[in-house]
């Protein structure tokens, strides 16, 4: 449920209500670029994209993915929404951040994007042709050209590394949301990263994992990913600022 400027409460606990008469589960985030699940889920696909573009092999990036929860890995889920358009937010994104005067760099993902688009024309699953290739019989498959292209023989990571990338880039992004005030609840976080999302049920959502990983952890493992891989894992200020609390708790505004 998205909240405007000048919605009333009276108004949000109207609709409130009414979502929960058609069986829903209702969040209330206000209103953002990505509001909350769709942006905490871009960067999900967004790390599996860039994972490829560093030579892993892709059947271990879904699988990881898989491994750690997530109904979906990223790289088939990137072909269900679409490659073009994924590529499309990555775009706006970009524009967006270079209209408000924000320091904008281009998502390492972006590459393989535009190649896929450009170069080997594979849009995705619309198309039978993605990541993955759809037979019109049978079960998809990964596009065989991809290991050719991306992936490196002698390219080593380990597995958990790959799996603590791609739960880490969600966890850091759904805490920038909450310190920017675009979702103002522990709890709004946790329902709207499982049930909106998929993110690893068993974790009990965003800020649970983190709760449960110990904060002052956490905000080590972000840094060691940090250094490796990029800022994008760097922990939010409002995550560092209870490095000594033994739960995450959102400030009173």
């Amino acid at each position: 449920m998205i909240k405007g400027a000048k919605t009333s409460q009276e108004t949000l606990a109207k609709a409130f209500d009414f979502v929960i008469q058609l069986g829903k589960v209702p969040i209330v985030v206000n209103d953002s670029r990505g509001f909350f699940t769709s942006r905490v889920f871009s960067t999900f696909i967004s790390e599996g994209v860039t994972l490829l573009s560093e030579g892993i092999y892709p059947w271990t990036i879904d699988r990881a993915a898989t491994d750690t929860g997530m109904p979906i890995g990223p790289l088939a889920i990137t072909d269900e929404i679409s490659i073009r358009l994924f590529k499309e937010i990555l775009d706006q994104q970009l524009q967006d951040q270079q209209a408000s005067g924000k320091e904008a760099s281009e998502h390492p993902a972006y590459a393989v994007l535009s190649q896929m688009l450009d170069e080997f024309k594979r849009p995705g699953k619309a198309a039978r042709k993605g990541f993955y290739d759809y037979p019109t019989n049978g079960k998809k498959t990964f596009w065989p050209e991809l290991k050719n292209h991306y992936s490196q023989a002698d390219k080593q990571i380990d597995f958990n590394e790959i799996k603590d990338r791609l739960l880490f880039a969600q966890i850091c992004e759904a805490l920038r949301a909450i310190e920017e005030g675009v979702i103002k609840s522990v709890e709004d976080a946790n329902i709207g990263s499982v049930f909106g999302i998929g993110f690893a049920p068993w974790s009990g959502g965003v800020v649970q994992f983190v709760n449960a990983y110990g904060i002052a952890g956490f905000i080590e493992r972000s840094h060691e990913l940090a250094q490796r891989y990029g800022d994008r894992f760097l922990p939010p200020t409002i995550l560092k600022d209870q490095i000594s609390n033994t739960r995450f708790e959102i400030p009173a505004s």
